[in-house]
């Protein structure tokens, strides 16, 4: 049987491997075994973690609108209730950058908010 040489292949594949490892830290980035393991590593996190972006962004603009609600005198469930009520169709994302960028926009949908509870 012929010999086969993987020399091309083989540093193909450590190149890859290595390029990806560039950027971490002591051997995790120069040696291929570690780099490999540490890649691995990195992509199941970023995968991971592109899902538990969403989430955190979701608490973070709650609690914004929460603290700009309360200033309101309200808490943040009779808030979004009386959104749904009042038919004012703004995403929690919309409203965390207005509690945060204009505040007196965001008193007036606070306002239009109280007045629907009824």
């Amino acid at each position: 049987m012929t010999r086969v040489k993987r020399g091309n292949v083989a540093r193909k594949r450590r190149k890859k491997i290595l390029k990806l490892a560039k950027g971490f830290r002591g051997s995790h980035s120069t040696l291929f075994r570690t780099a490999n393991q540490q890649v691995m590593k990195a992509l199941r996190s970023s995968y991971r973690d592109r899902k538990k972006r969403k989430r955190d962004f979701r608490r973070l603009w709650i609690t914004r609108i929460n603290a700009a609600v309360r200033q309101q005198g309200m808490s943040y469930s009779q808030f979004i209730g009386n959104l749904k009520k009042a038919n004012i169709l703004l995403n929690r994302k919309m409203l965390a950058q207005m509690a945060v960028l204009d505040p007196t926009g965001f008193a007036k949908v606070a306002e239009l908010a109280s007045q629907a509870k009824s």
